[in-house]
């Protein structure tokens, strides 16, 4: 009992010691470069996101946010590599509903866990839209599930496991059209398939088609909100196009697990003026998003429910991946 006592007082008078270097750690950071990880090519939502987060993050910061691209397994590589990073706020995550909640549930196997990383807070949400070329004879939703139950038809999508890529498995399921998904490595090539007409359709985030449905190359069909998008007031909802679903796809800044919370409070705080900013609003808003700012308590709530979610959609779906 005396020696329990003994260690238990040692135990006291040191954790003062044992801490200090961590807060004069997290006192004096950031000293040095922030690198955020995007887990997709350039050009995509995400890329989007992060590049306008980097920039206004860096000005509050006082440092450099550079903004590196590793894509590749649905978003799991660039992923992977962040939960492995050293915790210190330097490496982080501009994460996105595919490879932060729907893998866990998708993969049978991945190489980090729901526990290797932690939230900061959520950037931008935003619809997936349903497009075609505009040279495509078809014009509506129902021409498209018709052309589908008469032949086989192909889609992109911007990467097993992303939004763009479940929406269109939602799609086929409750339509019963014959496609065949062909995934690329982020929404830029799956956008630049469509654009080459190799393919029949896409079901893509907004912000990365929105610019070729503006300029007339693609011809929007439906969006998967509840509600129709203020920026296409004449494109329906995928309900009133007579298909039930509804996705909205989230893209969010995460650290690994083990990084301290003064730290993670301090990126939270900065990511939160910056999407508070006049000129990222407007951006998002033109893109069909609306800006986020969640504490980071929030955002980790926030995942935990949408990981249940989406587990509860790919059981149903019965989709597995090796």
């Amino acid at each position: 009992m005396r020696f329990a006592r003994r260690r238990a007082l040692a135990a006291l008078l040191l954790s003062p010691l044992l801490l200090s270097p961590l807060l004069a750690f997290a006192a004096d950071w950031p000293s040095r470069p922030i690198t955020i990880v995007v887990p997709a090519a350039a050009g995509g939502t995400t890329d989007i996101a992060a590049r306008l987060l980097a920039q206004k993050m860096g000005s509050s910061l006082k440092t450099s946010v550079i903004v590196e691209n590793k894509a590749g397994g649905g978003g799991s590589i660039g992923t992977a590599y962040v939960a492995r990073a050293k915790p210190d706020g330097y490496t982080l995550l501009m994460g996105n509903i595919g490879p932060v909640a729907i893998n866990f549930s998708l993969y049978k196997k991945l190489a980090y866990g729901p526990n290797d990383l932690r939230g900061i807070t959520n950037v931008i949400s935003v619809p997936n839209i349903l497009v075609v070329h505009a040279n495509s004879p078809i014009q509506n939703v129902q021409q498209l599930v018709a052309l589908g139950k008469q032949k086989p038809l192909t889609a992109a999508t911007s990467g097993v496991g992303q939004s763009p890529h479940m929406s269109t498995e939602l799609f086929r399921q409750q339509s019963g059209l014959d496609v065949t998904l062909v995934p690329h490595s982020g929404a830029a090539p799956a956008v630049t398939a469509l654009l080459g007409q190799q393919i029949d359709f896409m079901i893509d985030n907004l912000p990365s088609s929105m610019p070729h449905i503006q300029s007339g190359k693609f011809r929007a069909l439906a969006i998967t909100s509840r509600e129709r998008s203020a920026q296409l007031p004449d494109v329906p909802t995928m309900r009133e196009a007579g298909v039930p679903m509804d996705v909205t796809a989230w893209f969010d800044l995460l650290a690994p697990a083990g990084t301290p919370d003064a730290i993670v409070n301090r990126l939270q705080q900065a990511a939160h003026e910056a999407l508070q900013s006049a000129d990222i609003r407007r951006t998002f808003a033109e893109l069909g998003g609306v800006p986020g700012g969640e504490t980071a308590a929030e955002h980790d709530a926030f995942i935990a429910q949408e990981r249940k979610r989406w587990a509860e959609i790919v059981r149903a779906a019965n989709l597995s991946l090796d």
